[in-house]
């Protein structure tokens, strides 16, 4: 099936409010009045766009606006960003339960929720508020709460908790917070596995044909850094080349987006950065090096005569692995941050390998602890100018 023929009145203010859904959990009209009110306005053409080609529905309810972005698989970036362990996500998952018997604009003192907690947190380790990071965990928890909207502090700074047990905050629940987990197709009792949960989404339905199969690669496209060709019939891929043409123009049409097609990856891009989006490279020390990194493979591949594997991926031990980011280092580590220009090469290799498999550049096979490198790592390679002084200045 074709990417739709259905027509759309997208100006760009319907593509700004169309972005604001994309990368935000929501938008609340109380912290932005003026995002709220585009998404309000074009409302019917968003619904509409987002269901036809991504099957995600939209909520605009008077407090808020919602999109409920359901990814094909789970990837560890989707995780909330400033939890560090899975305590943080246990006592999220208790805080809701918490604030599902409260009323609206009801208040509560931290010292109570603190209390219920205690009860509520499964497992054996239990929680102890004695324990310095158990109570950071906490402080991580609420402070995300307040920045998503389910939570308002009323008095009182949560960040004295990780210091002090006695510490006391004032918390009000708002009206949001009843709408902040999604519905399921059944009860969540029943899913025994994230994968479970994903799988839901397609039940009593062909995956990979028609309509189905749009939603599919839209979503990856949309949510993920790239779409890679599983191999020569891979479906999606044909789907991908069949229709590139069209999906092109949707894309760039509704989005400030550009949609590139390569032999075996599929990726968006953006002419410019623009500060909302988290983008490839970021700001981030490492992110730099991963880009003159890239260089180093490309000659490295070339030199070597390295075969890739069939959807264009290289396969390198963590021996040479290690090899090339010493010769990174020496050739660009001038310019690097101190951290990284006078870092051991184990700790900088850990480092680049964790940032390239976040972006999905490169991945570790769990039986040999091969390095895999993915097309994506050399569509970008970086050096410095012809007059880049080896001091620095």
């Amino acid at each position: 099936m074709d990417p739709g023929t259905k027509k759309y009145y997208f100006d760009e203010i319907a593509a700004e409010a169309a972005a604001d859904l994309l990368e935000q959990f929501w938008v609340l009209r109380e912290k932005e009045p003026e995002r709220y009110q585009m998404i309000r306005e074009r409302e019917q053409v968003l619904r509409t766009y987002f269901l036809d080609k991504l099957g995600f529905r939209l909520i605009v309810h008077r407090s808020f606006a919602k999109l409920e972005k359901i990814p094909v698989k789970a990837e560890a970036w989707m995780g909330i960003q400033d939890f560090i362990h899975p305590r943080d996500y246990g006592i999220f998952c208790c805080l809701l339960a918490f604030l599902e018997g409260k009323s609206v604009d009801e208040q509560f003192l931290l010292s109570h929720l603190c209390e219920d907690l205690l009860g509520l947190y499964p497992g054996g380790e239990g929680l102890d508020w004695t324990h310095y990071e158990h109570r950071k965990s906490l402080v991580r928890v609420l402070q995300t709460a307040v920045d998503i909207g389910i939570l308002k502090v009323v008095d009182g700074d949560i960040a004295d908790f990780g210091y002090r047990e006695e510490s006391e905050v004032l918390y009000e629940v708002p009206l949001v917070a009843r709408y902040f987990m999604r519905s399921y197709p059944k009860d969540l009792f029943q899913f025994r596995t994230k994968e479970e949960i994903l799988a839901a989404e397609w039940q009593g339905e062909e995956e990979d044909v028609g309509i189905n199969r749009r939603h599919r690669v839209y979503r990856i496209l949309f949510l993920s850094p790239v779409l890679y060709s599983k191999n020569a019939d891979d479906p999606d891929f044909l789907y991908l080349r069949n229709y590139r043409n069209r999906i092109r123009e949707d894309i760039e049409s509704h989005s400030g987006f550009q949609f590139e097609l390569y032999k075996n990856a599929a990726l968006l891009t953006l002419p410019e950065r623009r500060a909302r989006f988290t983008l490839f490279p970021d700001n981030k020390a490492i992110s730099d090096i991963a880009l003159q990194f890239a260089q180093i493979v490309r000659e490295q591949q070339q030199t070597m005569e390295l075969p890739r594997q069939t959807d264009g991926s290289l396969q390198v031990t963590q021996v040479d692995f290690a090899k090339w980011v010493q010769i990174c280092q020496e050739r660009f580590g001038a310019g690097w941050s101190k951290q990284y220009r006078e870092g051991d090469i184990p700790q900088i290799a850990r480092d680049l390998l964790a940032h390239l498999i976040d972006w999905q550049m490169a991945s570790r096979a769990g039986d040999t602890g091969t390095i895999i490198l993915f097309p994506l790592l050399v569509r970008t390679v970086g050096k410095y100018p012809a007059d880049f002084a080896a001091d620095g200045e």
